[in-house]
């Protein structure tokens, strides 16, 4: 009597919910699945889609389109050549056709020298309203020109003053046609050493890296910027012109030729160190967050890195990938949702384990970075709480039964 009774106690408390009360890991299969899309009221982080994962699913997922500095910038040409701008140091030198003229010294009767026939007037800094001083022409306007018709406008002004003048121009810190590199550099050596106010070779953080005649592209100033400290894998590209910024993974600059862009005086480059880790919850065998440690991985080596679905506890049909995806990527897999008019959807991936081919698809799906992963629990495991917490109340119970009969 007494076990028909536990038994009817214990159906009714399954029936009734009582593992609702009970400690959990998460959500189970079929609350997974019946919430998608149900929250009509409480926003857009309460409705999801949830889609199955075959290889249609992976192979719809291959063409997501990434972000690109070709397309954000569109550039495939070198700049022009560059020209002097507000900030440049440069130095004028002035030759002239024979000695005793403004700028070429007096005639030496006693020496083997006939005198110096140049002059070179001191390092000066572009001013603001974008001119240099040269004695005897003036005040000269240098900026957003090129050395060559500065040198010629020069040799003007001072024809009738000096003998047969003939004027070279030095750029010696060019300020306005360099690129600014921060973030991971491993050191501002190189070309960005010589620049004023970029600070010594070794300072670690980026610095201006100059841009050359000849044009430079990413990985050219990256280069000289002394490359980065961080792994390749873990840094980010992020280049700012303008209104318009774009970033993109170091790795994919390195392997497509199509993205290492060239640059523009006034860029900005920021090398951003954000390793790639995805979250382990759930009936795992690790709960944590784990780092990819490489370019890139599937959904079968991450379940291999968070020691795969544990025996006792994992519902193999209920493996979930939560993800945001662009509204583009959902409209692709469901062309009816309402929710593709936000910008970024929630999107649950469930993989069902017990199907063999899932296998196969797990080591073609991508995994992408703060991607998490969750595993319910078995139904089983729920009844196999109920039964714990149901022994832990009648144990008591049964001992005091026993000890009463042994008295008896």
């Amino acid at each position: 009597m007494v076990r028909v009774g536990t038994l009817a106690a214990l159906a009714a408390c399954l029936l009734g919910g009582c593992s609702g009360f009970l400690p959990a890991a998460g959500p189970t299969t079929d609350a997974v699945t019946s919430g998608a899309g149900i929250a009509t009221d409480q926003g857009l982080l309460a409705r999801y889609e949830i889609i199955d994962v075959d290889a249609a699913v992976v192979e719809a997922l291959r063409g997501r389109p990434l972000d690109s500095l070709l397309a954000s910038f569109g550039d495939r040409r070198s700049a022009v050549q560059p020209v002097v701008g507000v900030g440049d140091s440069v130095t004028v030198t002035i030759w002239e056709a024979s000695t005793g003229g403004l700028f070429s010294g007096p005639a030496i009767a006693d020496r083997f020298s006939a005198g110096s026939k140049a002059s070179t007037i001191p390092e000066q800094i572009v001013s603001r309203d974008g001119t240099i001083s040269v004695p005897y022409a003036g005040r000269i306007q240098v900026a957003g020109k090129r050395a060559p018709e500065i040198q010629a406008q020069i040799e003007q002004e001072l024809a009738g003053k000096a003998i047969q003048p003939q004027v070279l121009l030095t750029v010696n810190s060019p300020l306005s046609t360099s690129v600014t590199v921060l973030g991971e550099a491993a050191s501002a050596g190189g070309r960005a050493a010589g620049l004023r106010g970029a600070g010594p070779a070794s300072l670690v953080g980026g610095g201006r890296v100059p841009l050359t005649e000849k044009g430079d592209r990413l990985l050219d100033v990256v280069a000289s910027a002394g490359g980065v400290s961080a792994p390749v894998n873990e840094t980010f590209v992020r280049l700012s012109r303008g209104q318009t910024t774009a970033t993109v993974p170091l790795t994919a600059v390195v392997s497509s030729p199509r993205e290492n862009i060239f640059l523009r005086p006034g860029d900005t480059v920021t090398l951003v160190r954000d390793p790639q880790t995805f979250l382990a919850v759930g009936a795992l065998g690790a709960q944590a967050e784990i780092p990819f440690n490489a370019e890139g991985i599937t959904l079968a080596q991450a379940l291999a890195k968070a020691r795969g679905l544990s025996d006792y506890q994992a519902d193999p049909a209920g493996v979930f990938l939560f993800r945001f995806e662009p509204a583009s990527v959902v409209r692709r897999l469901r062309p009816r949702s309402p929710l593709v008019s936000a910008a970024q959807v929630p999107v649950v991936y469930r993989v069902n384990m017990r199907d063999p081919n899932s296998l196969f698809v797990t080591q073609a799906f991508r995994m992408r970075n703060r991607d998490l992963v969750y595993v319910s629990n078995a139904p089983f495991t729920e009844v196999q709480k109920v039964l714990s917490v149901f022994s832990a109340v009648t144990s008591p119970i049964t001992a005091g039964a026993s000890l009463y009969s042994v008295t008896r």
